[in-house]
């Protein structure tokens, strides 16, 4: 049998065993990306002028246009970010101690007040943020349509307000695993802790969007879970609690401490719904967000309803206001829990271990949304020329790595949790962050009112808005008024707490500070930068609407949307108008 013959190579060529110039190697690539975005803008919004310095407010909408941040968020990890953000610390422990200050009727009507104002906050963001998905959103959208001074403080305080609630969060996690009397140290833990979360910054936004879309089923399910045990303890259905009904709501009683316990959780209703208006902040590095944005601003009305106003009505409940587990040794104790003193109290082994797992990843998910609310918008304030431009460095994949690198650093005062004053920290901590969404919220409201009047008066149509608020202007007004309404209250309850006359002078001015840190903090930011640069509140017929405006906001993809929605039936247009 013959073999078969293989035809030899008549080429003269020599083979390439050398690597082609300007190939890099594997280590090379990876340290490019670390490389500032080319397509990252340089430019400053400050310009100089003969006496003094004149800000740029349309160079600064340009750079926020600009910004190289990735758009890689999906629809799920939008909807989730929403959701998930803002059930933490405050829901699963603040609420505890809330009531045990008010009292349940009055924790009940805190959250429901609050959630309304939310609701209207939270439209009227989704309305501007669709229109203009650019980075900074909220901040942004102060120095657009309302004044650069006041867009500097806003940014300036919500910044701070995440990079302080960072490393409160990790000591609220360290504190969550002495539940179980580990013999793991402190110190341990806090860092297995941040090194999770930066870990998670540092490998991008799509990493971020994926832990917080896990983090947030996590949450919503044991919040739902704990709704439907509740409804079951409530009715007798716990091995040792038997029939409660409305029990506690008769004795103790339904308030505490009368009209100053209900202004002393306003506060705590408001820690605790922040980190809502994140969507907004996501828009810019939202792959569609027309689409996404709202659908997740719609889902705010059901996440209020059943996630924070049934589950507060049920620890109302289920666990009395005079319960002396309620009051911890700190403010984030999670022993303090209602929680986990509702399961404990009616007997439920083991399951109370399981809540407590829950709280503990609850308040890391909180510390990873932090963070990154805290980076994006450092860098939006330094794109806006607002804070010093190294901030603005962005890499090739989008990471503002800077700011990533600030907000870790300031996260080390989490190892303050070792230390013999570590309850005085929490208290600052908390309060450099208590009265800042409040702060958030009102100026969101403020700039959707002046948004409706610029486009109105520059001869645009309501129904020209892909998305359009649901409550309009009416409930931006509702929401502005009566947040400035809590800032009053919270500075009377500053002033004349619920202890009254039984503590000392010191004491008090302390309590005044740690309620009302976040006043002064504004003000004194935007009167320095006031003064300075001599910003005046930008004027109705001034307004810039075209920068940055979303490409989708034409009149051949509204027509679609018209079309689309006309041959729809009843049951799917309610239920897109709620879902």
């Amino acid at each position: 049998m013959e073999s078969k013959g293989y035809l030899t190579s008549t080429t003269t060529v020599t083979p390439l065993l050398t690597k082609p110039r300007g190939v890099k190697s594997l280590p090379i690539r990876a340290l490019d990306d670390f490389r500032r975005d080319s397509a990252s803008s340089t430019a400053t919004a400050i310009t100089p002028v003969v006496n003094g310095r004149r800000y740029d407010a349309k160079a600064a909408a340009a750079r926020t246009v600009k910004s190289p941040l990735a758009r890689r968020l999906k629809g799920r990890h939008l909807q989730m970010i929403a959701i998930g953000g803002s059930i933490g610390t405050g829901l699963f422990i603040g609420s505890g101690a809330a009531l045990a200050t008010g009292g349940p009727a009055s924790l009940l009507i805190a959250f429901i007040l609050m959630g309304g104002v939310l609701f209207c906050t939270v439209q009227a963001l989704g309305e501007m943020a669709v229109a203009f998905p650019v980075a900074g959103s909220f901040s942004a959208f102060s120095t657009r349509f309302l004044d650069p001074a006041w867009g500097f403080a806003m940014g300036w305080n919500y910044a701070l307000q995440w990079l302080f609630t960072v490393p409160l969060e990790i000591m609220a996690a360290s504190i969550t695993l002495e539940y179980w009397s580990l013999p793991i140290p402190g110190a341990v833990s806090i860092t297995i802790f941040l090194a999770v979360i930066i870990s998670i910054n540092l490998s991008g936004v799509k990493a971020f969007g994926e832990a917080e879309y896990g983090f947030s089923v996590l949450k919503v399910t044991a919040v739902i879970g704990f709704i439907l045990l509740g409804i079951v303890i409530n009715c007798g259905g716990g091995p040792d609690s038997g029939y409660v009904g409305g029990r506690y709501w008769v004795n103790p009683g339904a308030f505490h401490n009368g009209f100053k316990g209900f202004c002393s959780i306003l506060v705590t209703a408001a820690f605790s719904f922040s980190g809502t208006e994140l969507v907004g902040l996501a828009a810019a590095e939202t792959h569609n967000p027309s689409k996404s944005i709202p659908t997740a601003i719609k889902q705010v009305f059901w996440r209020i309803a059943i996630f924070y106003i049934i589950s507060i009505a049920v620890i109302g409940l289920i666990v009395p206001y005079d319960s002396p587990s309620l009051i911890g040794r700190d403010s984030v104790d999670s022993k303090a829990s209602p929680f986990i003193i509702a399961i404990k109290n009616a007997g439920i082994g083991g399951l109370d271990s399981v809540m407590n797992a829950v709280v503990m990843i609850a308040v890391l998910s909180v510390a990873n949304s932090s963070m990154y609310g805290a980076t994006r918008t450092l860098s939006a304030l330094a794109e806006q020329g607002q804070a010093p431009a190294l901030l603005a460095y962005i890499d090739r994949k989008g990471r503002p790595l800077v700011s990533i690198g600030i907000a870790s650093t300031i996260s080390l005062l989490a190892y303050l949790y070792l230390s013999s004053a570590r309850s005085q920290v929490f208290a600052w901590l908390l309060a450099s962050s208590g009265l800042s969404s409040v702060f958030t919220w009102l100026s969101i409201c403020l700039a959707h009112i002046r948004f409706r009047r610029a486009w109105l008066r520059h001869g645009h149509l309501l129904s020209d808005l892909v998305y359009r608020s649901t409550v309009g202007t009416i409930g931006s007004w509702i929401g502005l008024c009566t947040l400035v309404i809590i800032l009053v209250a919270q500075c009377y309850m500053a002033i004349a707490p619920t202890s009254g006359s039984t503590t000392s002078a010191r004491v008090r001015a302390m309590d005044f500070f740690e309620a009302y840190l976040a006043m002064p903090v504004v003000v004194v930011f935007y009167a320095c930068y006031k003064v300075y640069y001599r910003t005046k509140w930008i004027r109705i017929d001034e307004i810039d609407l075209n920068t940055g405006r979303s490409e989708l906001e034409s009149e051949l993809f509204r027509n679609k949307m018209r079309v689309d929605q006309t041959e729809w039936p009843k049951w799917k247009i309610l239920y897109r108008t709620l879902c």
